[in-house]
């Protein structure tokens, strides 16, 4: 399995977790908003079910925004672990490639 990354890949999905994470939010309230008509018509559990909602809505809408930063910063902190690998590697590669000879790879006829 091969498994390619490109140096933009964290923060191009950080940005559209983001924007999902705020319609997400946006839909649950709208959500809330479109079930008003339905409210008085319920009985029973089903009534304190959807009371319980329409009265949460809002802080549903907070947690979910509250769960997608957290997931956000773990993005964040795989991001920024990936660059500074990436560019370690690089820094050791050069540093090995510096005190390498290649005369011994070189093909000549010394005639």
């Amino acid at each position: 399995m091969k498994f390619a990354m490109g140096s933009q890949t964290l923060g191009q999905l950080t940005k559209q977790t983001q924007t999902s994470g705020e319609d997400l939010a946006s839909l649950v309230r709208q959500l809330g908003d479109a079930a008003e008509p339905l409210e008085g018509r319920f009985n029973g559990t089903a009534r304190a079910a959807f009371d319980q909602f329409k009265v949460n809505t809002d802080q549903i809408a907070v947690e979910l925004s509250g769960a997608l930063q957290a997931v956000l910063a773990g993005v964040a902190g795989m991001d920024r672990s990936f660059v500074e690998s990436e560019s370690e590697m690089a820094d050791q590669t050069r540093s090995s490639q510096g005190s390498v000879s290649f005369d011994a790879a070189r093909f000549s006829t010394g005639a």
